[in-house]
């Protein structure tokens, strides 16, 4: 896997088409333009004082949601906007799991397999899901449709074991529950996380993470389930309070 991504990223870039490309970089001025220098007011039509570099995890995130994953040609396109090197741009690419260097399906399913959700069922999880699909970690079945990794902690403890879907939450799994997901995704079907609004393709939601507005019916009501809550309510009901902060006589 490491020697074909390098191998995809030591390719010559093949340029966007000219619409693309003036499309994306209407959106990246608007990406860049959210970074003003603190000394200056904020919006400077030609970007100076503009803390450009800033802005480079969303424009990740734009050009991800362009091709389904950072491909050369995106890499390219960010250093060009922020005025970085390649290499530059391959490093924070390359370091954030989040940011895909291979073909992605519409469906990232991620399976949580760090200690806890691992001791609840993660890993029976992942093994079920690798047979009932036939692929593996970091493999797209032939339709298209899922893409299976397994992901590191997701801090949602209190769920496990977890598995995302496009970095949205399906807590609480099973073997069988994780198989009807992946199932109903395939066959088009709605899905609606535990928490949040229904999903949307994978290249949607590398546009929402760039920052651009989720319209989404029912995005904002997904507050904390209750076993987050637990302690919080102990707290009130004993009436604990964290300490104040304490400073010392030069305000450290």
């Amino acid at each position: 896997m490491t020697t074909q991504i390098m191998l995809q990223l030591s390719k010559r870039p093949e340029p966007y088409r000219p619409f693309v490309r003036e499309r994306l970089e209407r959106d990246a001025k608007e990406i860049i333009d959210r970074y003003p220098h603190p000394g200056m007011a904020g919006g400077e039509a030609d970007g100076a004082g503009k803390y450009k570099r800033s802005a480079l995890l969303p424009l990740l995130h734009l050009v991800q949601a362009e091709e389904g994953y950072v491909t050369g040609t995106g890499i390219e396109f960010c250093a060009e906007q922020l005025g970085l090197t390649g290499a530059e741009v391959t490093a924070v690419a390359t370091f954030y799991s989040m940011y895909r260097r291979t073909p992605t399906g519409d469906y990232h399913v991620g399976v949580c397999t760090n200690t806890l959700c691992a001791v609840m069922g993660g890993d029976a999880i992942m093994a079920a899901l690798e047979r009932h699909l036939g692929v593996h970690h970091g493999e797209t079945t032939a339709d298209g449709a899922i893409t299976l990794e397994h992901v590191e902690c997701n801090a949602a403890c209190d769920y496990a074991p977890v598995v995302m879907v496009n970095w949205e939450f399906f807590d609480n799994q099973t073997p069988e529950s994780a198989q009807a997901l992946v199932d109903s995704l395939r066959a088009g079907e709605s899905v609606t996380p535990t928490r949040g609004a229904p999903l949307c393709k994978f290249k949607e939601t590398a546009r929402i993470l760039a920052g651009f507005p989720d319209e989404r019916p029912g995005v904002l009501d997904h507050p904390a389930g209750a076993a987050t809550l637990v302690g919080l309510e102990v707290a009130n009901e004993n009436n604990m309070r964290a300490p104040a902060p304490h400073y010392d006589s030069e305000g450290a």
